[in-house]
């Protein structure tokens, strides 16, 4: 009997289910939305879930537990600056989790990801969802009050008195 087991096998090894989980998670970190099977999404969710949560800390302890648990390192051959300045913008999952995501979700206690059931696949009748970041915000950096500009009349043009 499997009273009292949460996790979902999907049919794998402990190993494979956590590494494919963690590359479920990597893409919806990088492209915000993902399909898959409904099992996989469910099961992705708590894990993105919890990633969102280390985010939201923000040290380096939570850094180093999110990028051992989505298995996430440098790039794998060396690069050169310029490159490795876009590799960390686009491709760097740690990074755009806690620089990008988790801000926007600091006011929100979780419930994070949305699932969307899309239906069933062709082939094998499988069920179909989207797996997506809930109201994602980009933050924008605090701008400086600057002082209103002086009021023209209409045919008047700035720095001309009559």
């Amino acid at each position: 009997m499997r009273h009292l087991k949460r996790t979902a096998k999907l049919g794998r090894t402990g190993k494979h289910r956590n590494a494919m989980l963690a590359n479920l998670v990597c893409s919806l970190i990088k492209h915000k939305r993902v399909t898959t099977t409904l099992a996989k999404a469910k099961a992705a969710r708590s894990v993105a879930e919890k990633m969102v949560t280390l985010g939201k800390r923000g040290t380096v302890h939570a850094r180093r537990l999110a990028s051992a648990r989505l298995r996430a390192h440098g790039p794998t051959v060396p690069l050169r600056k310029d490159e490795r300045k876009k590799w960390r913008q686009n491709e760097d999952v740690v990074r755009i989790l806690f620089e990008d995501i988790a801000p926007s979700y600091k006011e929100r206690s979780g419930g994070y990801t949305r699932i969307v059931r899309l239906g069933q696949r062709q082939g094998d009748a499988g069920k179909l969802a989207i797996l997506e970041w809930v109201d994602l915000q980009p933050v924008a950096p605090p701008v400086a009050e600057t002082k209103p500009a002086e009021e023209t009349k209409p045919g008047e043009t700035k720095g001309e008195s009559k």
